[in-house]
């Protein structure tokens, strides 16, 4: 499944821009950043589960905002791309 990462973290203290990234790093080992805040992961389930219990652990509910969207099949229908960044696509050949 492929999964939609929203985040807006409080860097008003030094603690926050800590925080930010903390969050920041989770996401990009578990998918490509498309935003500066908005990441793409390609997951099953128990690796969604994971990525949103490591994100729960770093974020302060009081000062930050998280969203999780599942982005649903055909992709191709649901996700548009517009201007120069492309996304990598999870199910092709992987080039190093």
């Amino acid at each position: 499944m492929l999964i939609l990462v929203s985040y807006d973290v409080s860097t008003e203290t030094r603690a926050g821009r800590k925080r930010l990234r903390r969050v920041a790093r989770v996401c990009e080992s578990h998918g490509q950043r498309v935003q500066k805040s908005v990441f793409e992961c390609k997951v099953d389930l128990a690796k969604c589960e994971q990525l949103e219990r490591e994100l729960l652990a770093e974020i302060n509910e009081k000062e930050d905002n998280l969203r999780l969207y599942r982005l649903t099949e055909p992709l191709d229908r649901n996700v548009k791309e517009y201007g120069k960044f492309r996304a990598v696509d999870f199910e092709g050949p992987l080039v190093v």
